[in-house]
């Protein structure tokens, strides 16, 4: 099953200078909760925005860079297809981003896991439109702001119709 993974604002805003443009603390312990375990499929600037490998994940990074160095442990794909074939076959495979990966595979994706932030942000990179004719939402679960939390948000889950 491919999976696509993500958070945006509500104008599909996901990022500026690869650089994620909010902190949402229940996010990312989502996203480690469903992503740990399991091949995560990503381009090269979205892994070159982590300070270092996320930890209990095998990593794919996806550059058209011949001679990309990657740390030990990742491995290295020059396209979105030839990364799913280095996946294992009956696993769950979570595309993580950037926008361009994220473009490329909402096609061929299974599910999408989608933190929706209620707000609309400046931003570079952006998610994909989710086609609603093509994807049945099947999971909504809303968060208020808080003092960990400067936006609402809603964790969403859509599966291909």
């Amino acid at each position: 099953m491919l999976t696509i993974i993500a958070a945006a604002a509500e104008n599909n805003a996901l990022g500026k200078d690869n650089q994620l443009v909010w902190h949402l603390p229940d996010d990312f312990k989502r996203f480690k909760a469903i992503t740990s375990g399991h091949y995560i499929v990503m381009g090269r600037k979205t892994f070159e925005s982590f300070p270092k490998p996320l930890p209990n994940r095998t990593h794919i990074i996806i550059t058209r860079q011949k001679d990309y160095e990657v740390p030990e442990g990742c491995l290295l794909a020059s396209s979105l297809q030839k990364a799913i074939d280095l996946c294992p076959k009956n696993e769950e495979i979570f595309i993580i981003g950037g926008g361009e990966i994220y473009k490329q595979s909402i096609e061929i994706a299974d599910k999408i896991d989608l933190t929706r932030v209620h707000t609309t942000i400046e931003a570079d990179t952006f998610f994909p439109e989710i086609d609603t004719k093509k994807w049945e939402l099947v999971f909504e679960e809303f968060h208020s702001k808080d003092e960990k939390h400067d936006y609402d948000f809603t964790f969403l889950t859509y599966v291909k119709r």
